[in-house]
């Protein structure tokens, strides 16, 4: 049994780590375009429609490689995880067909109107088409959101005789306390993909003497965009998905900031320090007396509950795992938000398109939004451990009764081998279209 949750578990950890690297960056863009789009029809400048234009070329590819690689996670809901979907199904259900047919058809549908109709459209309903583009996006991220605020707090449901989740409340799957900061924090997550993605190609345009014109809009935009949601992923959204933790997850809090025992007086922030299990405390610690009391409480003294104070059956599965994917995310958003500060003010200066240093910074960041939302998601995944359900239903009841282990194993080491290829071939049409570069309908010297 244990090893078939294993599998189970690395399977659909590595399908959906793959999965998410697309709407991360389409969620971000899609809002970026509109801006494009929107900057065109007020100033009439037409580079704004090429850029406008060759953004939803990577949009439009990143969209067919979500949804390649999100289609089998659907199936793993009845493959790996029958019993899950068998008793949820009510609820999860719900949210995720509206997903589905709404969102996800509304986004496909103005897409193809966006990249193939702007002739026949004219500008404005041309717009319009990418703005429904951004709507779509934005609605699948906050519905799929909704089912996961709903596995880590659930509201709105009653249990049957028969074990089964059935909803009570509609209305209440919406007012998840859980579900607007999770939303607004991952969203903001998303636009620093795209706004470093973008402002990277910037950066090699520039530094390469290649589409000049378009690399210093690309870098701007970028540059305001990525400083702008850096500072809005750490406060408020950051501060607020934080608070919903304390107040309903004080184990998993505990664990993500390596409390291991309550502290009288104020606890103290870890900037770095690593987790001995085995002696319950942190070692090699650096750390900030008093700031993680302020930052919780708007107290000095708070007391914030340790590990200690809470049954070991509760403790998440994995408590390193999840304090290191939290302080990978937290650190590399406290970077990026320095970085696009440095390169606001420069540009303020007028002196980033001629900063070399600070272009190939922006260039070589290009994986690290990636990885910091990757580490997000899994913090927020491994602190719900061992709850598929928070304090409903644990993992061990959720799991297909009657696939091996064997069989999870094999398909786990055929996605492996099946993404890296898709990868590999996204890699090549991506950096085929920055090489190519935006189509000008105008000289731009």
């Amino acid at each position: 049994m244990e090893d078939m949750i294993l599998y189970n578990r690395l399977q659909f950890a590595f399908t959906i780590t793959f999965h998410y690297l697309f709407p991360q960056l389409t969620m971000g863009l899609s809002l970026m375009i509109v801006y494009f789009k929107w900057k065109f029809l007020r100033t009439n400048m037409l580079h704004y429609n090429d850029a406008a234009k060759f953004w939803m070329k990577i949009f439009a590819l990143n969209f067919a490689m979500g949804v390649v690689t999100g289609i089998p996670m659907e199936f793993q809901f009845g493959t790996n995880w029958a019993k899950f979907s068998e008793l949820t199904g009510g609820i999860i259900g719900q949210t995720l067909a509206m997903e589905g047919m709404f969102s996800f058809f509304l986004e496909s549908s103005f897409l193809g109107m966006f990249i193939f109709g702007e002739k026949l459209l004219g500008h404005k309903l041309h717009f319009v088409a990418g703005l429904m583009v951004f709507i779509g996006s934005w609605a699948s991220g906050f519905l799929i959101i909704a089912t996961h605020s709903w596995m880590q707090h659930p509201v709105g449901y009653e249990i049957l005789e028969n074990g089964k989740f059935v909803l009570n409340n509609f209305k209440a799957l919406f007012d998840n306390p859980w579900l607007w900061p999770s939303f607004l924090h991952n969203q903001a997550g998303s636009l620093i993909t795209s706004s470093f993605f973008m402002a990277a190609v910037g950066a090699f345009y520039l530094l390469s003497g290649l589409h000049k014109p378009f690399g210093k809009i690309f870098v701007k935009s970028g540059v305001i965009f990525g400083f702008i949601a850096s500072v809005l992923v750490a406060f408020p959204t950051g501060d607020m998905a934080a608070k919903n933790v304390v107040k309903y997850q004080p184990v998993t809090f505990a664990a993500m900031e390596g409390i291991f025992e309550t502290e009288d007086g104020g606890s103290e922030i870890v900037l770095i320090g690593q987790p001995d299990m085995e002696k319950k405390k942190l070692d090699n610690k650096i750390a900030v007396p008093n700031i993680l009391s302020f930052l919780t409480y708007q107290r000095w003294d708070a007391q914030i509950k340790g590990l200690n104070e809470f049954d070991e059956a509760t403790h998440p599965t994995n408590v390193p795992a999840l304090y290191y994917s939290y302080h990978i995310m937290a650190g590399l958003g406290t970077i990026f938000i320095a970085v696009m500060g440095i390169a606001v003010f420069l540009l303020w200066r007028k002196k980033l398109y001629e900063s070399n240093w600070l272009l190939w910074i922006l260039m070589f960041l290009i994986p690290f939004p990636y990885i910091a939302n990757t580490a997000g998601w899994y913090t927020a995944e491994l602190g719900r451990q061992p709850w598929l359900v928070y304090n409903l239903m644990r993992m061990v009841d959720g799991v297909s009764p009657t696939v091996s282990s064997g069989n999870t194993l094999f398909t786990f080491l055929g996605f492996i081998g099946l993404y890296l290829l898709l990868g590999l071939l996204f890699l090549m049409l991506v950096i085929k279209i920055i090489r190519k570069g935006p189509e000008s309908q105008l000289s731009l010297n």
